[in-house]
């Protein structure tokens, strides 16, 4: 068994034994738990009663953080002509058509989401396996195929975050950096848990949201009372 290191340790006693705890009390002891050298990303996790294999089941969104992420975010345009340019001036840090798949398909991908407008899906299209995985491929259901690319550029370095369903019924995302202040996270965290409850798919059977947990980049994780999750 491998043993932790005392940082490790020290976390893990502060959290130890403590389970179902409001948004607020958890906020607290995961910043006290925080103590690597950066400015450690806080998580939430969530597990739902959803079987994504079957297409009734799957759950995507997207949501605009209130307090932001915290989070620098490289933003990709598929776009031609006075799109492009629309792109540029509204701070996307890569645009471009066949150059840019060309790009991606050598294996550079040096951005954190992917906005494409409707007549560049045929050309983005063939990149699906390479961005898919990734969760990065343009979707018209998260906002990111679309003619008002400014927008979508201006959403995506504002604090919004996309979800999507994992093979285990679980959503992972982060919702702000450590050094947010308490009311700053809890707020972020009610405003994602919100969305992904508002996106419960029409096949979910049973218990929806069944145990939300928040953590830190390298902290242990906690369990929040769903009631304060969901709370306004």
């Amino acid at each position: 068994m491998a043993k932790h290191g005392k940082r490790t340790r020290a976390a893990r006693a502060i959290i130890d034994g403590k389970t179902n705890l409001s948004v607020e009390e958890a906020v607290a002891l995961i910043k006290q738990a925080a103590t690597a050298k950066f400015d450690e990303t806080v998580e939430v996790a969530m597990n739902l009663g959803v079987d994504p294999r079957h297409a009734d089941q799957m759950v995507r969104g997207v949501v605009t953080l209130p307090n932001g992420t915290g989070k620098t975010v490289r933003v990709a345009v598929f776009a031609r002509g006075a799109k492009a340019d629309e792109a540029k001036e509204a701070g996307a840090d890569i645009v471009g058509a066949e150059d840019l798949m060309e790009t991606i398909q050598s294996g550079k991908i040096e951005f954190d989401r992917c906005i494409a407008t409707p007549d560049m899906m045929p050309l983005v299209g063939r990149l699906g396996k390479i961005l898919g995985p990734r969760n990065l491929m343009p979707n018209p259901k998260v906002g990111t195929v679309t003619m008002d690319v400014a927008q979508a550029v201006n959403n995506a370095k504002g604090g919004e975050v996309q979800f999507k369903v994992e093979k285990a019924g679980v959503i992972h995302a982060g919702v702000g950096k450590v050094s947010f202040p308490d009311e700053a996270l809890a707020q972020n965290i009610r405003a994602f848990v919100e969305a992904v409850s508002r996106a419960k798919p029409s096949g979910a059977k049973g218990t929806y949201l069944r145990k939300v947990s928040l953590s830190s980049t390298m902290g242990p994780g906690v369990s929040l009372d769903l009631a304060s999750a969901t709370a306004h």
